[in-house]
């Protein structure tokens, strides 16, 4: 580890040097990629710098335990060693995780899709919920949200809402939240009372850039219709809305949040990148993987991974068996805690994976 770790505050002094030339600064895609090294390699640098320091702190210690002669400053040095060793074993750990490779896409904005799934007007009222809520989370991150596309639910929600969330490290963080979230309550419509199960499917997809995914316009059907929903006096009175379909693959994407069409499909060709590029990743990720199946990571939208219920005002991720009874504050975007044990319960994967190889 220690090699590691030398090596990279060798390469955060070269960067140091490079994020200052006047060449580099004045190419902003060099600027922006040699500016996140040296943010990514500070904190590692950072923790190195305090773990030298607890490393010599914990030496002199040791000397000083083993050659004073004066009993009262040994019994002294031992109280401050049984402290210093487990800011160590902390320390150690800390920076064990941040040298687990990252995930090359955690930088990425992301297409955030929920749909609602069975249970009808009240799967669809559910997927504005969780809309509501991660909105309310993004706004805590000070992550920009622009919506792409949604079709209302009958009696309030949506049945699908596509949006576009832009910011620091978000795919990282929302990667997490792909699946099926199920909930347990009592439905606006329902007159005796009693409890039902709902479900809303959640998609994070990290936005592709052109250079990722290459479409082939060929393939792709465009058509164009009239917006419906808010949007001014555009709406319905001239075809903005953009459906693009890629013959190939068969996916269907529609953007009609813009007034311009040119905008719509601009937008819409984002989503279908992005699309593309998932099944793209899930087939990479299936072949390096194949052996073992994460449970935390595997992202599969198919997976049932969180339960809501309303009237024991509780919300359990099943994949990690973390349950909590806190459901309001929950649903007005305190999901940072689920993030934060999802994020350690991969990491731990990762460093197990490390060490079986």
């Amino acid at each position: 580890m220690l090699d590691k770790l030398e090596a990279i505050k060798e390469r955060f002094e070269e960067v140091s040097q490079q994020i200052i030339q006047p060449e580099i600064v004045s190419d902003s895609a060099r600027y922006s990629k040699i500016s996140k090294e040296y943010k990514d390699l500070g904190k590692i640098v950072d923790k190195y710098t305090i773990y030298q320091k607890l490393q010599k702190d914990i030496a002199g210690t040791k000397e000083l335990i083993d050659n004073e002669k004066d009993e009262d400053l040994r019994e002294m040095a031992k109280e401050e060693l049984n402290e210093l060793n487990p800011k160590m074993e902390i320390l150690e750990q800390e920076i064990k995780e941040l040298l687990i490779p990252k995930d090359p896409n955690d930088s990425r904005n992301v297409i955030l899709e929920i749909r609602g799934g069975t249970g009808g007007d009240e799967a669809a009222i559910f997927a504005g919920d969780l809309f509501r809520m991660y909105q309310r989370f993004f706004e805590k991150m000070g992550w920009r949200t622009s919506i792409m596309d949604f079709t209302e639910g009958t009696n309030g929600g949506y049945k699908e809402i596509i949006c576009k969330v832009e910011g620091e490290d978000v795919y990282g963080k929302m990667k997490f939240e792909s699946g099926v979230h199920r909930v347990q309550r009592v439905p606006q419509t329902e007159s005796q009372g009693r409890i039902h199960t709902s479900a809303a499917s959640v998609a994070v997809l990290p936005e592709a850039e052109e250079v990722d995914v290459q479409i082939n316009m060929g393939d792709v059907r465009i058509d164009t219709f009239m917006s419906s929903g808010a949007g001014g006096q555009s709406v319905n009175t001239t075809y903005s809305a953009v459906r693009l379909t890629h013959i190939p693959s068969g996916l269907v994407v529609s953007c009609q949040d813009e007034r311009s069409q040119l905008k719509n499909k601009e937008r819409a060709l984002s989503v279908l990148r992005s699309r593309l590029y998932e099944i793209k990743l899930k087939e990479h990720n299936d072949s390096v993987s194949s052996q073992r199946k994460s449970m935390v990571g595997s992202g599969d939208r198919s997976d049932k991974i969180r339960t809501y219920n309303y009237p024991q005002s509780r919300i359990t991720d099943h994949r990690i068996g973390y349950t909590v009874y806190n459901l309001p504050a929950v649903m007005e975007g305190d999901i940072a805690e689920f993030i934060e044990r999802l994020r350690i319960a991969e990491n731990a994967e990762r460093m197990q994976e490390g060490e079986a190889v």
